[in-house]
């Protein structure tokens, strides 16, 4: 489903289920985690929806639709058809009306999980749209990316380096990246993963279920 209507400003939610953002530049694996994430929460026994946004199309609901991981319906697309962080920044009301819809449709729901569309270092969620929100870099974006300072990695909730795995390959100092970050980052939380081994997605699950889910 594709919402391609706003949200009158009044409609802006006030309660229901916990949403949490997940962006960061293209290519450094949202739509890798989120993949990872889903078993997860569903051997936790969290009633979970996702809603993606894509320029102008929808890739990324449409690979997780067919991924077998949760039922389709319980994806929705959104079309920036923009600079991504507009509809997550600037004008949430189409991410906002997505999520309500999926709401009402699926009254249980616990977690709404937002995907931005692949942004720069300077993408930051409203706080209108969702309760707390996580960025994601990769290692192969190169080991500078902290020092770089971009609003993503100041100030989101938690700072994810994905990719781990490739370091070696790279030429990166995994080390010295996460130290970077860490000095930049005034104590808020990182977390290092492998999302195609699947490693760390669990310390990021926890993360989530612990900030916004209250286990």
């Amino acid at each position: 489903m594709t919402i391609a209507r706003p949200l009158p400003t009044s409609s802006v939610r006030t309660a229901g289920a916990a949403r949490i953002g997940i962006g960061g530049p293209v290519g450094s694996g949202k739509t890798a985690l989120i993949e990872r994430l889903i078993p997860v929460f569903q051997r936790r026994g969290v009633d979970l929806a996702i809603v993606t946004n894509d320029l102008v199309t929808h890739e990324d609901a449409e690979r997780i639709r067919r991924s077998g991981l949760i039922d389709p319906a319980r994806v929705s697309a959104v079309e920036a058809g923009a600079c991504p962080h507009t509809v997550i920044r600037e004008d949430p009301s189409l991410n906002i009306a997505a999520a309500d819809e999926l709401e009402l449709r699926f009254p249980g729901v616990e977690l709404i999980i937002v995907e931005s569309g692949g942004d720069n270092l300077a993408s930051t969620f409203s706080l209108d749209l969702v309760d707390w929100w996580i960025f994601v870099i990769d290692v192969a974006g190169g080991d500078d990316i902290p020092r770089k300072r971009g609003p993503g990695v100041l100030r989101s909730d938690l700072l994810v380096i994905n990719k781990t795995d490739l370091a070696p390959h790279v030429g990166v100092d995994l080390a010295r990246m996460e130290a970077e970050a860490t000095r930049h980052r005034g104590g808020r939380p990182i977390l290092l993963t492998n999302c195609r081994a699947v490693t760390g997605v669990e310390a990021v699950a926890e993360a989530i279920a612990h900030s916004v889910l209250f286990r």
